[in-house]
């Protein structure tokens, strides 16, 4: 009985730890990684981006991609796959066509 008492009491007990554990979560898991410099230096570049510019890093992708495709138009990425209709596919196809014809004008 007093096996019993122990181990419930410890179940009780160490049950609250599990769950500040979960609060945690990705602070302890890049800490064991070593992914803390890491993310400390992209949330400083980025504060640093919108505090020069004004907008976030993923704000000036958006503008970007407005810039370049403005109509909205989406391409398949690869020729045999209907299903890779994308805005980005185009864009990328667009920048790819930009510098083939730099580097064409080049020699």
């Amino acid at each position: 009985m007093k096996k019993i008492f122990v181990l419930l009491t410890t179940m009780l007990l160490l049950n609250g730890c599990a769950e500040s554990m979960a609060l945690l979560g990705t602070s302890v898991s890049g800490a064991s990684n070593g992914k803390i410099l890491q993310s400390s230096l992209n949330s400083a570049i980025s504060y640093g981006v919108k505090k020069q510019t004004g907008k976030a890093p993923l704000e000036h992708v958006k503008a970007y991609a407005e810039k370049i495709n403005p109509e909205k138009k989406k391409e398949p990425c690869l020729s045999f796959l209907e299903k890779t209709n994308s805005e980005i596919c185009t864009i990328v196809k667009k920048r790819l066509i930009l510098t083939k014809s730099k580097i064409k004008y080049l020699n």
